[in-house]
């Protein structure tokens, strides 16, 4: 595949909340299954973790035919920002950016201090108590290597998941969109495009953004990340001090010692 920026194309409206994504992104990658309490939720597991890289959501709204709830389908996942927050606050450099524009952790590095996962807009990293770092969808980066697409969209039965060089799924996009509008879905929308730098995990929405749980806007969280740049530099300028106060105190000593000779 092209070394230039990738990106995933996940078309909602074709979505028909099969899981098969989920269930191979769990096999690819080795993820063990989660146990959870039943919560009301619709969806199980009920949320992203450590253990689970990719979720199918699902949605209730009105506007159904006769009166009858309507099913909003939505593929989760990292959305391998432009703009990265969590990148921008990883204090050791263990969250990088590979040639085609993927977001991985490294977690060799990781220290599990959180950062990322107190950022994210979308709230996709998440600790894992077992090996003591972060985890999240790195859009099977060791598939991509070999010439083949991630796990979760070769196993997608509707078509709705699509992955190659970004340039090419926004037009993919645009053009599913002009369709849907077409067809009388006048909120259908084009999700990632310019969102946050360019998302690298880019949505067709048949409906707002907030029907499917997404932020309309979403925001880089700029107090955040000064605070957490703030909490790693005061230390280290404190320690420096610190260091600079002993040696000019052995320096002192040093040249009394010389001069009183």
């Amino acid at each position: 595949m092209s070394a230039g920026r990738m990106a995933m194309l996940i078309d909602v409206s074709k979505c028909m909340g099969c899981r098969g994504c989920q269930v191979a992104c769990k096999q690819w990658n080795q993820l063990p299954a989660v146990k959870t309490k039943f919560t009301g939720s619709y969806q199980n597991p009920p949320e992203l973790s450590a253990k689970t890289w990719t979720l199918v959501t699902f949605n209730e709204i009105e506007g159904g035919p006769n009166g009858a709830p309507k099913w909003l389908f939505l593929k989760r996942q990292c959305m391998h920002c432009g703009e990265a927050a969590c990148l921008q606050v990883c204090p050791t450099g263990a969250i990088k950016r590979s040639k085609n524009g993927t977001v991985y952790i490294d977690q060799s590095i990781c220290t599990g201090c959180k950062y990322c996962v107190e950022t994210c807009p979308f709230h996709t990293p998440h600790p894992d108590h077992d090996s003591g770092t972060a985890r999240k969808c790195w859009l099977c980066m060791d598939r991509v290597a070999h010439d083949m697409r991630p796990a979760c969209v070769s196993a997608c039965p509707s078509g709705a998941l699509e992955f190659g060089e970004r340039d090419g799924m926004l037009t993919l996009a645009e053009a599913r969109k002009a369709e849907l509008v077409s067809q009388g879905y006048s909120s259908a929308r084009v999700y990632g495009g310019k969102e946050l730098g360019g998302l690298g995990t880019i949505y067709v929405l048949a409906e707002k953004a907030s029907a499917y749980g997404l932020p309309e806007d979403p925001k880089l969280p700029h107090w955040p990340i000064l605070g957490k740049w703030a909490l790693g530099v005061i230390p280290g300028l404190a320690i420096l001090f610190a260091m600079w106060q002993r040696l000019r105190k052995n320096a002192v000593a040093t040249e009394a010692k010389t001069g009183g000779e």
